[in-house]
């Protein structure tokens, strides 16, 4: 019989050979990641040293974490436990399904990184909220089951290769002095690691591809938790309050969450280029529509021969930017006209109903809001936010089944979405009420995948394919509207909620949030460009104040329309970065009071870093600031509205 030894040695084996394996395993996936998924010309190779000695700071400070359990087990196992049969068995199931977990992490980490060009983020923490689509958009994507079979088998592999260290490790007894050090050091290394170890250590080599290798994915995506929700005040640069208010007044705001609240009852009489106001409005907010996919916006590759035909006939809007990189953000901004908050979306938020939204206020005066989705409305809280401000929500559940031919994970596909906006709007018409249809399309999103014979691309055609067929989807919807009566009545806003990539060289890539946007209604407006920089939060006050409707003045954007010269600036953000950009300068304010300054070039949108403008600060702070407390305490809420108690 096989007997328990004393331990010469100072540690067990056992995490020592685990931690090897993980500190391996996250290399890798970090060399993977720098020189397959990236490359040289985003990240310089004289920034790989820094990327992976910061990337082995930060793995060592995950794999400590990990360990920690471990080393707890190994101080609390019995000596006598473990030469015994069913405790090896249970040792080696074990370590396969942990590292069967730790590749599939892997793999997670590279096909997000395919996405977002980014290290797990909030986005991913909002991913494990919503299984049903994420799940079902890998399945659709990807081969799962081969994935799964080749992570199992690697699993496997590598604990054969470990079976017999393991089991020479277990004949190993351990002393009283050994299993106090393993409980220390349980408790002791994640938490030196916990204070050590920063999030921000990941930046100062100047290149945001560069920085987002150096960090893990695991390290990354707890930051990401602490930190989805940033109180303004507490982490932001700020100014007095009568300051802030001072210098949007001096700007030309007229929002509510303004000390001085506007008049909504009042009209706007800005000249607007139409030969009559329009009745309705149908605005589609284009899932991931960048600007330079289009012809319009200088693309040479033929995807959107409709929207170019929409562009020539209509009114295009040369440098409008978007003010997020998730499709809540987009929804923010195009309902509720504010610059972004830091943290979480507005539409993720608690006590977000009944806002200044353009739905509500149109509402009140005797409009039908709607909005449509192809896919199911509770993803990202859309249904919520949207009822909550007196919208009509029509999606998935609502489509009649035989109006739909083919769907995927996300939704219907969006030609028949668009059979469904007409379906309903024909309906309103008889009740006779104008209408304001929002209109969110879901086919130029992962996996790419529509009805075959529409486009020249077969299906799943990349985003390439997605963008061609979305195209194709509005060119058909723009020709089916034309047979009907509210056709010449209507203005179709076609806009993007964001741009397709969202990674850059800097945080907060200018090029990365130029989006496109046409007004197109040819019995009431002329072809047109409009050449001033604008910001999606301008699109809510413009259309209140095309339709002659009252309440233009509740947003902190402006209507494109108002006779005063064009404020030429854009608020662009991720969940943490908060950017103004303004006469060539892009202000960034950061967590911890940071503040980063950079110089944009007016044609390819690159940027340098530059000298902070105080003038540009001070009013970067006024806007964000201001729009963050105007929610907090709910002074974006319509006036007369009480929170239910």
């Amino acid at each position: 019989m096989t007997t328990v030894h004393p331990s010469t040695q100072k540690l067990p084996a056992f995490p020592l050979f685990l931690a090897a394996v993980i500190l391996v395993l996250f290399t890798v996936t970090r060399v993977a990641l720098t020189v397959f998924y990236t490359g040289a010309d985003l990240a310089p190779m004289r920034l790989w040293p820094v990327i992976f000695a910061k990337g082995f700071w930060f793995d060592l400070v995950v794999t400590c974490t990990l360990l920690a359990p471990v080393l707890l087990y190994e101080a609390l196992l019995p000596n006598r436990w473990r030469l015994s049969r069913w405790h090896h068995i249970l040792r080696l199931l074990w370590l396969w399904l942990s590292l069967s977990i730790l590749l599939f992490g892997a793999v997670a980490e590279i096909t997000f990184w395919m996405e977002f060009s980014t290290r797990f983020n909030f986005i991913a923490l909002d991913y494990l909220i919503y299984t049903q689509e994420v799940i079902g958009n890998i399945r659709e994507s990807y081969p799962v089951g081969w994935i799964f079979a080749a992570i199992g088998a690697l699993a496997a592999l590598i604990v054969w290769l470990l079976k017999k260290p393991i089991q020479r490790a277990d004949s190993l007894a351990l002393n009283s002095i050994q299993r106090i050090g393993l409980a220390v050091a349980a408790i002791a290394l994640p938490t030196l690691g916990l204070f050590a170890a920063n999030i921000d250590q990941m930046q100062g080599q100047g290149n945001n591809y560069a920085a987002e290798l150096s960090g893990n994915g695991l390290f990354t995506i707890s930051a990401a938790m602490r930190r989805n929700e940033l109180d303004y005040d507490k982490f932001y640069r700020t100014i007095p309050e009568n300051t802030a208010q001072a210098i949007l007044h001096k700007l030309g705001v007229t929002a509510l969450g303004l000390r001085d609240r506007p008049t909504l009852d009042v009209v706007s009489s800005n000249p607007i280029p139409f030969s009559k106001r329009p009745r309705n409005i149908i605005l589609i907010s284009v899932e991931s529509l960048s600007a330079s996919y289009m012809g319009s916006y200088g693309s040479t590759q033929g995807l959107t021969p409709e929207m170019d035909k929409l562009a020539r006939a209509g009114m295009q809007f040369d440098q409008l930017f978007a003010t997020g990189t998730r499709t809540v953000r987009g929804l923010d901004a195009l309902s509720l006209g504010t610059p972004p908050i830091p943290g979480q979306a507005i539409v993720h938020r608690p006590n977000n109903e009944h806002l200044a939204t353009i739905g509500e206020l149109l509402k009140q005066q005797g409009f039908a809001p709607y909005f449509f989705y192809g896919g199911y409305g509770y993803f990202d809280n859309m249904n919520a936010y949207f009822r909550g401000n007196d919208y009509q929500i029509v999606d998935r559940t609502d489509f009649p089944k035989g109006s739909v031919m083919f769907e995927n994970i996300w939704g219907v596909s969006d030609e028949f979405l668009f059979n469904n906006v007409i379906r309903t709007l024909d309906a309103e018409l008889a009740a006779g009420k104008p209408f304001f249809a929002h209109v969110m399309t879901t086919s130029n999103h992962r996996p790419f995948t529509y009805p075959d014979g529409r486009i020249d691309i077969p299906s799943p055609g990349s985003r390439e394919g997605g963008v061609k067929y979305t195209d194709y989807a509005i060119g058909k919807f723009i020709r089916d509207a034309q047979s009907k009566p509210w056709f010449n009545d209507t203005l179709f806003v076609i806009v993007a909620d964001h741009c397709a990539s969202v990674a850059g060289k800097t945080k907060l890539p200018v090029n990365n949030y130029h989006i496109p946007l046409i007004f197109y209604a040819p019995a009431l407006l002329k072809p047109a460009h409009y050449a001033p920089m604008i910001s999606q939060i301008d699109i809510p006050p413009t259309l209140i104040d095309v339709l002659g409707m009252q309440g233009a003045a509740a947003f902190f954007g402006r209507s494109v329309f108002d006779p005063r010269p064009a404020p030429e600036r854009a608020f662009i953000s991720n969940y943490q970065e908060l950017g103004y950009l303004k006469n060539g300068i892009l202000t960034v304010l950061q967590p911890k009071q940071q503040v980063e300054s950079y110089r944009v070039d007016p044609k390819t949108y690159a940027s340098t870093p530059t000298a902070i403008d105080p003038q540009l600060l001070s009013e970067a702070i006024a806007y964000y600031q201001t729009a963050s407390t105007a929610f907090k305490t709910g002074a974006l809420h319509l006036p007369g509205y009480r929170k239910p108690n």
